[in-house]
């Protein structure tokens, strides 16, 4: 399975100390270099370590990619980790995109990418019995990483 992902699964996911479940469920996963440059591996943030260790291990990977026009196209409207996991996804022919921002997974769908993001991860993670209560994770996420999500949606995501 391909899986590409942008910088935010993997960020917020090492943040609350769940990054591991991106290599249970998906083996291994590609970045591109910019998605490298915004996770600023080199910097002691939190989450800094544990992508670190991935990297090392090679189930993260990066993968650079030779479509820069499209790179350039999709940077109009969107961030150039966004652009350049998109390009790199559809250069690859990859079975997922890991995107949590909603601009990024409305293009991505659009060109016919499957997209997943943290809350899909953490929902596989519950079904399969790898993470058992998401409360004290989306409180992480949410208090700790920063991560946005409309009190609709926690609400829904919850009562999964």
């Amino acid at each position: 399975m391909r899986i590409v992902s942008n910088t935010s699964p993997i960020l917020n996911l090492a943040i609350v100390g769940q990054l591991d479940l991106l290599r249970q469920q998906f083996g291994q996963i590609q970045i591109p270099p910019a998605v490298l440059d915004e996770l600023k591996t080199d910097e002691e943030r939190p989450g800094s370590q544990s992508i670190r260790a991935a990297l090392t291990a090679g189930w993260i990977q990066v993968q650079p990619f030779s479509n820069q026009s499209l790179v350039q196209l999709l940077r109009q409207s969107l961030d150039g980790g966004e652009a350049a996991a998109i390009a790199l996804a559809l250069e690859q022919q990859a079975d997922w995109i890991l995107l949590d921002e909603r601009d990024g997974r409305k293009v991505a769908k659009s060109l016919g990418l499957q997209v997943t993001g943290v809350l899909g991860v953490l929902l596989r993670a519950k079904e399969s019995g790898d993470l058992p209560p998401l409360q004290p994770v989306l409180k992480d996420l949410i208090q700790n990483a920063g991560f946005r999500i409309s009190s609709e949606l926690l609400t829904k995501i919850l009562q999964a």
